[in-house]
């Protein structure tokens, strides 16, 4: 029986098979795999990745991390605790697990540090460095090393290394060359300056799915975070890091309207596959049919995606159900409360919401 529609629909097998690849390809080159669960927010597809091989699992939220915490003893928060209800919370998780937390501001560790001596607790440190995005992390080798000797000197602090997202690069091809050789010796850079000021680094955590086949080029990282390879997207495919197979999550959608000549209208709009355009000219909408790529979603309302039909022979009827691949998987699985899995199981997706 189809489900009332939008739905989210989960191919375990296909999930099985990108957890396997990535946990062989992180073994093969040396690399842990701690994969970033806002992909999927779910513990039974958490599972899965550390049955495959991970070495553990990272949250973005102190929401994740608590639901993760009941699967899995080792988890890394890379988001900074910057007040005082994520300190706490963030500390009451480091009596039960093995917490790691990325931070890239003093005030961030020190409020930390105070909640985690309240509880007689510890944490690893991973001090954040931007490595291209602009985003968060310190700038360049001397702020990290001084954050870092800052973070040795606070009690329930241990500085375990450093952590960076590439996320400024978004496709995998010989037009990243350069950027990876910037990448290992920027990352080089960092092992030398820690060296130099009698810092022992032990991890060094780097995402990202869109790099993930690639990961290895990256000289001196420890560790992978790739999150979106556990389903895979549109932005994937064009990106070329899967193909259109590997893509395991679809957002289920009715036809409702072919009203209008040249498209088709389904009820999956904004708040079912979310609004994230595809990033450097890879193509134009919000998701594509499944199995018909060449038909995306251009228009987005609130309850309605339009289709746009005029490069393909195909015509929807109304009442049809597809299957969307949306750009960004993230996005559009926050946007459910249940997972239809092809076990036939109905599952929460318990880690969404803060």
């Amino acid at each position: 029986m189809t489900p009332p529609t939008p739905a989210l629909e989960i191919d375990l097998a296909q999930v099985d098979r990108n957890c396997t690849a990535v946990a062989r390809y992180a073994a093969a080159h040396g690399l842990a795999w701690r994969p970033h669960v806002k992909t999927h927010k779910s513990s039974r597809i958490a599972t899965r990745q550390l049955a495959a091989g991970a070495s553990g699992l990272t949250c973005a939220t102190l929401r994740e991390a608590e639901v993760m915490a009941t699967v899995c003893d080792d988890l890394l928060l890379a988001y900074p605790p910057v007040d005082d209800d994520r300190a706490r919370r963030a500390a009451d998780l480091a009596t039960q697990v093995r917490l790691g937390v990325m931070l890239d501001s003093l005030a961030s560790a020190e409020r930390l540090s105070v909640a985690l001596v309240a509880v007689g607790a510890t944490a690893r440190v991973l001090v954040e460095v931007d490595a291209g995005m602009r985003r968060t992390g310190v700038a360049g080798e001397a702020e990290a090393v001084a954050l870092a000797r800052a973070v040795t000197a606070l009690p329930g602090l241990a500085f375990d290394g450093f952590g960076f997202y590439p996320g400024h690069v978004r496709t995998a091809g010989s037009e990243v060359d350069a950027e990876l050789a910037r990448l290992s010796a920027f990352v080089l850079a960092l092992r030398a300056a820690a060296d130099a000021a009698g810092l022992e680094v032990r991890t060094i955590s780097c995402g990202s799915t869109p790099l993930l086949w690639r990961s290895h080029e990256i000289a001196g990282i420890t560790e992978i975070r790739a999150g979106t390879a556990v389903y895979f997207d549109r932005t994937s495919v064009l990106g070329g890091v899967a193909t259109w197979e590997d893509c395991a999550a679809h957002v289920m959608a009715t036809v409702v309207s072919t009203a209008v000549p040249g498209q088709a209208v389904v009820d999956a709009g904004v708040k079912a596959i979310g609004r994230e355009p595809l990033r450097g000219g890879a193509g134009e909408g919000f998701a594509c049919v499944a199995g018909r790529p060449e038909v995306p979603v251009v228009r987005l309302s609130e309850e309605h995606g339009v289709l746009d039909l005029s490069q393909t022979d195909w015509r929807p009827v109304l009442g049809e159900v597809v299957r969307l691949i949306p750009n960004h998987i993230c996005v559009a699985v926050h946007c459910f409360d249940v997972m239809m899995c092809s076990d036939g199981e109905v599952e929460r997706v318990e880690a969404r919401g803060r």
